[in-house]
C-alpha cells in the first residue's frame, strides 16, 4: 500500500469528492479514483459508500481514516525530525505576509533562507487582508497582531513601536508638529481595512491621552502604498517602524513628537496547529527574530525608538 494513497483517501474523506481530492492534490480525477480502489482492494473492504449525487464514508472507513490519520502523522514527524537532526530542510514554505513588511523586508530575508537551502520552494502570499490557513493553502503568517484563534499556534518574533513620520520637505511646507493637537492642520495619509478608516489617531505622553480624529485626502488597505505616500511627501502617517525602518535610517523621513507616544504592535508568526511546525518554521522563527532584532536595535542607537 503506497503512502501516496493513503494522502488520497484522506483527501477524498475531506472533501466527500474524488474529483475535489484530486483538484486539490493536483492530480487527475482517474488517478485519484485508482489510489481509492487500491486501498480499498488491500483492505478488501469499501471505505466509501458511492451513489450517484454523493460519496460518504461506510462504517468501515470511519473506523480505519481516523488511524490513517494518525500513522501519516506519525510519519511525516518521523521525516521532520529526521532532517532536523540532519540540519536538511527541503519542501515547499507557503507563507502570508502583509504587504509592506512582505515586500520590503521580509522577502529578501526568504531569498537569504533559500540560498541557504536550495532544495527549498516558495510561495508566499502578500496582502493585508486576513488569511484563511485552508481555503488559501498557507502554511504560516508573518502578522502584525498576536493570533485571536485559540486553535492556532503562534510564536512572538518582537514588540514594535510604531512611529508617527514625515519628510523633510513635507515639514519644511507645512511646519513640525508637537502636539497632537496640532495634526489638525496636516494632510493624514489614512490606512483602511475592511472598510474601516482608521482615521482616529491615539496618543499617550505617560500622563495624558489624547484621541484625534484627523483628516486627510489619501486612505489605502495596502501598507506599501500609505509608505509610498509618506516617503514622497504627501502628508502625515502613522507605521510600525520596521515598515519604516529603512527611510527613519536613512533620513528620508522624520519621526515626529517622540514625548507622545502611539500604541505600540507585536510581530507573529502564526501556524494553523502544532502539527504544522516543521523545521523549517522553526528555523524562519529563528531568522526573523535575529532579523528584527537587529533593526530594533539599529533605530535605538539612532535615538529613533526608545
Amino acid at each position: 500500500m503506497l503512502l501516496e494513497d493513503l494522502q488520497v483517501i484522506l483527501k477524498v474523506a475531506e472533501f466527500r469528492s474524488i474529483t475535489g481530492a484530486a483538484t486539490a492534490l493536483d492530480m487527475r480525477t482517474a488517478t485519484a479514483s485508482a489510489a481509492v480502489k487500491r486501498v480499498e482492494a488491500s483492505l478488501g473492504t469499501e471505505l466509501f459508500i458511492r451513489t450517484t449525487r454523493q460519496l460518504r464514508l461506510s462504517s468501515a472507513g470511519e473506523r480505519y481514516l481516523p488511524e490513517c490519520e494518525k500513522a501519516l502523522l506519525v510519519l511525516e514527524l518521523a521525516k521532520q525530525n529526521m532532517q532536523e537532526s540532519l540540519e536538511f530542510i527541503e519542501g515547499s514554505i507557503r507563507i502570508a505576509l502583509s504587504s509592506d513588511l512582505g515586500r520590503n523586508l521580509v522577502t529578501p530575508w526568504l531569498d537569504e533562507f533559500m540560498d541557504a537551502n536550495p532544495k527549498v520552494t516558495l510561495r508566499s502570499n502578500i496582502s493585508d487582508s486576513n488569511i484563511d490557513f485552508y481555503r488559501d493553502s498557507i502554511d504560516m503568517a508573518l502578522r502584525y497582531g498576536s493570533p485571536n484563534d485559540s486553535g492556532m499556534v503562534g510564536f512572538k518574533i518582537c514588540d514594535v513601536p510604531r512611529v508617527l513620520c514625515a519628510t523633510p520637505e513635507y515639514l519644511e511646507k507645512n511646519g513640525t508638529p508637537n502636539h497632537p493637537n496640532d495634526l489638525l492642520d496636516h494632510n493624514a495619509l489614512f490606512y483602511q481595512l475592511h472598510d474601516m478608516l482608521q482615521n482616529t489617531w491615539k496618543f499617550s505622553n505617560g500622563e495624558q491621552d489624547y484621541k484625534i480624529k484627523l483628516t486627510g485626502n489619501r486612505a489605502s488597505n495596502d501598507g506599501d502604498l500609505v509608505r509610498r505616500w509618506c516617503v514622497s511627501g504627501k502628508g502625515i502617517a502613522i507605521k510600525s517602524c520596521l515598515d519604516m525602518s529603512e527611510d527613519l535610517l536613512s533620513g528620508k523621513v522624520i519621526s515626529l513628537m517622540p514625548e507622545y507616544k502611539t500604541t505600540a504592535t507585536e510581530l507573529w508568526l502564526v501556524c494553523p496547529s502544532k502539527q504544522s511546525i516543521t523545521p523549517s518554521v522553526r528555523l524562519l522563527r529563528d531568522l526573523f527574530r535575529q532579523k528584527t532584532g537587529d533593526i530594533l536595535s539599529k533605530l535605538s542607537t539612532s535615538g529613533i525608538i526608545k
